[in-house]
């Protein structure tokens, strides 16, 4: 087995190395094409990104050769350790593996070799291309450049023919206005003479007429002036009543609204104290006259047995002799003022259950002493007794 890997790496190898040797020989044909293509820079930089892809798929075929040399290891493996020898049916297996991956390893060099023969026919087809269609726009920017240089030259001799012809008739319209000037300036210098004669008397007449004019505007505006103070002074003065007389209907009418508003709120305020949410629920009352007096039950016990517990430790403390260095009395003192407080407490609330247990029997008992509205049953359930709603106890 051993020495049947050793042939397959062998062969294996033997045929990689032509697979080197044809992917070396294409960077020179490709170097060529890049030469009578590329005279200019920027296409030099595409064989250069080339040229390191085929070093990839070098290193890619000496990869692959290392698992050869690491058969001999296993060989000397297999020295330390007898085994038993191969049969032929494994030998031929194991030699037809080695063949078809030999198979399969000529027929990737030669996928490879194959693509790297078609990029390169496609780059040196693209760089005809671009060859020729840089000839072609050099061909046609030349030609674009001649005709443009023969239009101007065209043009600029049809505009110093133009310039030459308008210089000659603007020259002739000078000499032939120069001489109708000379004369209208001699006819202008008559009929100045004699319209300074008639504007003279003309503007006598009209400084006259604009004075009266000006005489007769001024009284006008004057009367104008006086009537418009007059009509402004009424019309304030209307205003101002009219001003005074909204207020005092607008006041009127927001002492009525206001007034109106108080009424409807003593109404409402009169109904919701009257109001008795659960008059008609005679189980319901029922169920909370059970849990009131059940609550006042225990309240009372309670307040029973703090009181004994109170005065025991009052009976205790006058009885026994405490050692006052310890604090022990002190400490007695203060749990029994406590068991006082929560006496008392409870006391209260032995009274508050009374007052519950009163509006049970007239069915008051569920209405906010605040707001008079309805507290929900599962409050009154819960918290016994309870004489305000959920809002009105957070306001405090």
């Amino acid at each position: 087995m051993p020495t049947s890997q050793k042939k397959s790496s062998k062969v294996v190898a033997s045929k990689k190395a032509p697979a080197k040797k044809s992917t070396t020989k294409k960077a020179p044909a490709k170097k060529i094409i890049v030469k009578k293509t590329t005279k200019k820079s920027p296409p030099k930089k595409a064989p250069a990104k080339k040229l390191p892809a085929k070093k990839t798929v070098a290193k890619k075929t000496s990869v692959k050769k290392a698992p050869a040399k690491k058969a001999p290891a296993k060989k000397s493996t297999a020295k330390k350790v007898p085994t038993k020898a191969l049969t032929p049916q494994q030998k031929k297996a194991l030699a037809a593996k080695a063949t078809l991956q030999a198979k399969a390893q000529r027929e990737r060099d030669a996928k490879q070799k194959e693509a790297a023969r078609v990029k390169a026919v496609k780059d040196r087809e693209a760089a005809a291309k671009k060859v020729q269609a840089q000839r072609e726009r050099d061909a046609k920017q030349k030609e674009a450049a001649r005709v443009k240089a023969q239009k101007e030259r065209e043009a600029a001799a049809k505009k110093a023919k133009l310039q030459r012809d308008k210089d000659a008739k603007l020259k002739e319209a000078m000499r032939l206005k120069a001489a109708k000037a000379k004369a209208a300036e001699a006819a202008a210098k008559k009929l100045a003479k004699e319209k300074a004669i008639a504007e003279k008397i003309a503007a006598k007449a009209a400084e006259a007429k604009r004075r009266a004019e000006e005489k007769a505007a001024a009284e006008e505006k004057r009367q104008r002036d006086i009537e418009n103070r007059r009509r402004a002074q009424e019309a304030e003065r209307e205003r101002r009543q009219r001003e005074l007389e909204r207020r005092q209907e607008e006041e009127r009418q927001r002492l009525e609204r206001k007034a109106a508003e108080e009424r409807a709120l003593q109404e409402e305020l009169e109904r919701k104290r009257q109001n008795r949410p659960y008059a008609d629920q005679k189980e319901f009352l029922a169920e909370l006259r059970e849990l009131l007096v059940e609550e006042r039950a225990r309240a009372s016990s309670e307040v029973a047995s703090l009181e004994s517990a109170a005065e025991e430790m009052l009976v205790d403390r006058e009885r026994l002799e405490y050692d006052d260095e310890d604090g022990s009395g002190v400490a007695s003192d203060i749990q029994r003022d406590q068991m006082k407080e929560q006496a008392a407490m409870q006391s209260l609330k032995v009274a508050e259950i009374d007052v519950a247990l009163s509006r049970v029997d007239d069915g008051s008992y569920g209405r906010c002493d605040e707001c008079y509205e309805t507290i929900p049953p599962e409050r009154l359930r819960y918290q016994k007794p309870v004489f305000t709603c959920v809002d009105c106890r957070s306001s405090f």
